[in-house]
């Protein structure tokens, strides 16, 4: 049995917009923190370890509270401040949060570069499956004039987690019961995109999935598409298709 889905998504946001909006932040916070001292950190990706934290305007519990979020949610980090860290959480809010309740998620440690906390790995990362998945795409994309794509470590883990939740919740669509749509899935997991996509598959074989993704209009446009640069891949057994495969897209 064979089954396949697509979806794409552009954002607005260009990197110039997201730079901007970095450095406007960092101006603001400048002057609202007392001109403190802003030190560089090795990590771009926080995991909330208390069961509810506040996010305030400033590095302090003087500051008020601008936005809220629960334990064992992903936010971005751009910087600390003293015993705070400067974060955007899902709202697209910018504020401050006491680094105490912010755990650091790294590239795997195994696997980490010269641009620590960039997300980007190896393809070392990868089981069988989703290598040789990784390596049929990149062959069609190279074969069709286009840049071979690498893997990020966050988008690597997020289509796992997305392709478990398929098997264990029993369903087949893009939007998941527990996670949402892929597009919320990353953010809320921590990644920042510029665009996104995603594919999915239920087939028997790796080249059986992406056979059927490549005579797939809408699979093959996810797959040759030039603004993606980035990808992870979820292979896993399933009962009813043989494998269930996810393939989520980023470009950045």
């Amino acid at each position: 049995m064979k089954i396949n889905f697509s979806i794409i998504k552009n954002k607005k946001l260009t990197k110039i917009a997201i730079s901007l909006i970095c450095c406007l932040a960092i101006i603001g916070y400048t002057t609202s923190f007392g001109m403190q001292h802003y030190y560089k950190i090795d990590f771009s990706t926080g995991l909330v370890t208390a069961d509810k934290l506040n996010v305030r305007s400033g590095p302090g519990i003087q500051y008020k509270i601008v936005a809220s979020v629960n334990r064992n949610e992903y936010i971005r980090v751009f910087a600390g401040v003293g015993d705070w860290y400067i974060v955007q959480v899902e709202g697209d809010y910018i504020g401050a949060v006491s680094k105490k309740y912010i755990k650091p998620i790294y590239p795997g440690t195994s696997n980490k570069q010269s641009n620590v906390g960039s997300g980007v790995t190896t393809n070392s990362n990868l089981n069988s499956n989703e290598k040789e998945v990784f390596d049929l795409i990149n062959k069609e994309r190279v074969a069709n004039g286009l840049k071979a794509l690498e893997i990020d470590y966050e988008v690597q883990r997020v289509a796992r987690i997305k392709a478990q939740d398929m098997v264990d919740s029993g369903y087949f669509a893009h939007e998941s019961p527990t996670y949402g749509t892929p597009f919320n899935m990353l953010k809320n997991f921590g990644v920042f995109y510029r665009t996104a996509g995603e594919n999915i598959a239920g087939n028997s074989s790796n080249s059986g999935a992406v056979t059927a993704w490549m005579n797939s209009s809408g699979h093959r446009a996810n797959i040759l598409n030039s603004s993606f640069n980035y990808t992870g891949i979820g292979v896993v057994n399933s009962n009813k298709y043989g494998k269930i495969y996810v393939q989520m897209f980023i470009g950045k």
